[in-house]
């Protein structure tokens, strides 16, 4: 098991080093920043200038490799906008973002693994067929379209829900309530997934012969249900959550844009627009340590819930 962790851990660096090139290449691709930034407004010996202020004017295998070094030792950058440093940018931000995404996670488990026993338990009932039917209307669901309704409804209409920003704390009233609606969209439509997983897995497992033989010993159908069915099946609901955690960080973007939620995903759709490259090749990396991580927990899970797994 140890040889397992160091293992997963050392790979961790190839993936961030190939995150950086791609991120790094994306940012010189699309075009000189320092043009970007000024265009017409400095003569070419003035945007010379600030090239070389930047450090642009050096080669690009030069440039990276002062990026990366950097990095490794926790310096991101400076912004080329506001001339803050990249990281103390990010860190005032990635909380909101992981109180965002831990709790739209939360909702997500809270609403798809009741609906999902339930729906196999009592399948081709009513339940089971107005689940499936949510099911697949929230997962055809949009991020942006459902914080668009839920904000239209709540927010607007009802007037019960602020319509963005962010609160306090979270165990008050004033901060929970500007969580509300963003979490809710970005933990519904993942929810519907993991419903269908778990209802499909569910099914093909209480056939199976050793649930029968407790149900023949006369264990109460909640000891069947749950501590013989949904143990086995959660192996797959922790394969999808791994990948679905990527996507809840790339959900979060779009989230925090709607809802002006002030998170990393809204930084880096504002860098961008700004083209202010340091801090959107900082916000990526950090982003990408943070879900390469999440994996690695989520691969540490595996053992636990099946002891026949072994890593060495």
């Amino acid at each position: 098991m140890l040889q397992y962790i160091l293992r997963r851990t050392l790979y961790i660096i190839p993936i961030l080093l190939g995150v950086t090139i791609i991120v790094f290449s994306l940012m010189h691709i699309s075009g000189d920043p320092v043009k970007l930034i000024y265009g017409t407004n400095l003569t070419e010996e003035m945007l010379q200038e600030k090239r070389h202020e930047l450090g642009l004017d050096q080669p690009i295998y030069s440039q990276y490799f002062n990026w990366v070094s950097s990095a490794a030792v926790g310096d991101l950058g400076v912004s080329i906008r506001t001339h803050a440093n990249v990281w103390d940018m990010i860190r005032s931000r990635i909380g909101a973002t992981l109180e965002l995404t831990i709790i739209a996670l939360f909702i997500t488990l809270l609403v798809s693994i009741p609906a999902g026993i339930i729906s196999a338990v009592k399948r081709y009932t009513v339940f089971d067929q107005i689940a499936r039917i949510f099911a697949l209307f929230w997962v055809s669901m949009p991020y942006f379209w459902l914080g668009l309704i839920l904000m239209l409804i709540f927010s607007i209409n009802l007037n019960i829900l602020p319509v963005s920003g962010r609160g306090g704390p979270l165990w008050t009233w004033e901060g929970l309530k500007y969580i509300i609606l963003p979490s809710l969209t970005l933990g519904l439509p993942p929810a519907a997934l993991f419903m269908r997983i778990i209802r499909s897995n569910m099914l093909e497992i209480i056939n199976e012969d050793y649930v029968r033989t407790a149900r023949s010993k006369g264990l109460r159908e909640y000891n069947v249900v749950i501590k013989h069915a949904f143990r086995n099946a959660l192996i797959s609901v922790v394969t999808l959550l791994g990948l679905r955690i990527p996507w809840l960080f790339g959900g979060a973007v779009i989230t925090e844009t709607v809802f002006a939620w002030p998170g990393m995903g809204r930084l880096l759709v504002d860098s961008i627009m700004k083209r202010d490259y340091p801090v959107v090749q900082g916000v990526v990396l950090i982003i990408a340590i943070l879900v390469v991580l999440s994996n690695i927990i989520v691969d540490f899970a595996y053992a636990y819930l099946d002891p026949r797994i072994r890593y060495d």
